[in-house]
């Protein structure tokens, strides 16, 4: 891929990106949900519920476009797979609205469930390959700090999921389940961003560690 269309692509990534954070705080701005127990899904069932498919959807074009960068350029397969899987998961979570609450789980609230789970689970690792292969790259620290931050969020957010099949009923207004899912999304948009940052370099100057490791040797 000539380096001018790459850029161009990862302009237009963070333009989305950004444009789905500036739609998403303006959603938590206009409601009287917390933050810290309601879930964002939540946010569907407001006056306002159109702004979070909205910013869903240019969360996963503005990945899908630094999916298809990495993969165009032909190094980093697994990573341009995973994020375009995150960007994809984002297109169904907004597609396929959750249950309102109290009502048993639909097939469209199964596919926003494991949609999302799916999301939370590729960005981090997505995430430490990268940090993994590019280690001397200025951004790898944050990227696998976000990343292992992400992934111990979800824990958080998955545990009451775990009490409530195994027949513990836990209800989101005694536990921060708002806040955790919060974090888990904040924390996978940084990486998200450190990802365009680092194609928007091009690399310049960093070698993966198989490549270090084979000249060595």
């Amino acid at each position: 891929m000539a380096r001018s269309t790459g850029r161009a692509l990862t302009t237009v990534g963070f333009t989305a990106i950004a444009t789905g954070g500036v739609a998403m705080l303006t959603l938590h701005a206009g409601t009287d949900l917390s933050p810290l127990h309601n879930l964002i899904s939540e946010y569907a069932f407001e006056a306002e519920g159109w702004l979070l498919e909205a910013s869903l959807t240019l969360l996963g074009l503005g990945a899908v476009l630094f999916g298809l960068v990495a993969f165009r350029r032909g190094t980093d397969t697994p990573v341009a797979l995973l994020v375009s899987l995150w960007g994809l998961c984002m297109f169904l979570v907004g597609l396929f609205p959750t249950d309102a609450p109290g009502l048993p789980l639909s097939f469209s609230g199964g596919v926003h469930r494991y949609a999302a789970l799916v999301a939370f689970l590729a960005m981090p690792v997505a995430g430490l390959l990268i940090a993994y292969r590019y280690r001397d790259a200025p951004m790898a620290k944050g990227v696998r700090r976000l990343s292992v931050a992400a992934l111990a969020c979800l824990l958080l957010v998955v545990v009451p999921y775990i009490f409530r099949m195994v027949g513990i009923e836990v209800s989101n207004d005694d536990i921060p389940a708002g806040l955790t899912q919060r974090l888990v999304v904040i924390t996978e948009v940084g990486v998200l961003a450190l990802t365009g940052l680092w194609l928007r370099a091009g690399g310049t100057g960093v070698r993966p560690v198989e490549c270090a490791v084979r000249d060595a040797a």
